[in-house]
């Protein structure tokens, strides 16, 4: 029982720090924030379930498939709480505007955003939501979108177990370096959903598994290692990455 609890309860704090979904009180034990990576890809099924079911409904409703997009993605913003893409322009600004480490992680941390960051959001934004409009809302386009909200959100969990903290504090710092099982937990719980996509996203992932070592490569000469803004601009362009797999690749 008290194995469970603890379970429950680092899945509770997965929920809370990634999505602004109701999680229940935490109990008086709360968990270690790196305990609870393993339930990252997880918290993408409701997340993708809800920007899918919204997309088809909406193209089922006649809405032209362009707004059904943009309505479907915004209800994923409200789900988020935008935190991936706060992440992606802080990124975009710090490694556009600075010069040493520590100046590109000062301006990380500036809550204002510069055009690297407007530019970064311009095209990562218009890339999904043109990516998805050209998608037919079918079944299979809904266990696509729920596949990649779960694999962009393991890509989290690669980077907070191999890329050591750029910073000796923040939410980078305190969820790194989880045990081996969390990761492998991680891989375990996204399995079942790439084999109902189809031999198609066995090769988005590898896709996405480039983007991400790409990206985890920039991230080291940047800045050293990751911080909470890396991992969630990190899942924000696997998904994309993903997104824009889909629709250029393949007719599904």
């Amino acid at each position: 029982m008290i194995w469970m609890r603890q379970r429950i309860c680092e899945g509770q704090l997965a929920v809370m720090l990634l999505t602004r979904l109701p999680a229940g009180r935490l109990g008086y034990d709360v968990p270690k924030l790196a305990s609870a990576v393993w339930f990252f890809p997880s918290v993408g099924i409701p997340i993708g379930l809800l920007v899918g079911l919204s997309y088809i409904g909406m193209c089922y409703l006649g809405i032209l498939p362009t707004l059904a997009s943009i309505l479907a993605f915004s209800i994923g913003l409200i789900v988020t709480g935008a935190m991936h893409e706060d992440g992606l322009a802080d990124c975009a600004d710090g490694f556009g505007g600075g010069q040493s480490k520590n100046q590109k992680l000062e301006i990380m941390r500036d809550s204002r955003i510069g055009s690297f960051g407007v530019l970064a959001l311009f095209f990562i934004v218009s890339a999904r939501i043109v990516s998805l409009s050209n998608l037919p809302p079918n079944q299979e386009v809904l266990f696509a979108v729920i596949a990649l909200a779960m694999i962009s959100r393991l890509v989290m969990v690669f980077y907070l177990t191999f890329l050591s903290p750029a910073r000796d504090e923040g939410l980078g710092r305190d969820a790194s370096k989880p045990e081996v099982g969390a990761l492998v937990i991680s891989v375990i719980t996204c399995i079942p959903i790439i084999f109902i996509c189809g031999s198609y996203m066995i090769s988005c992932v590898a896709i996405i598994a480039i983007i991400a070592f790409l990206f985890g490569w920039i991230i080291r000469i940047q800045i050293g290692g990751q911080t909470g803004d890396t991992c969630g601009a990190a899942q924000l362009i696997s998904e994309t990455a993903g997104y824009i797999f889909l629709v250029t690749f393949l007719n599904i």
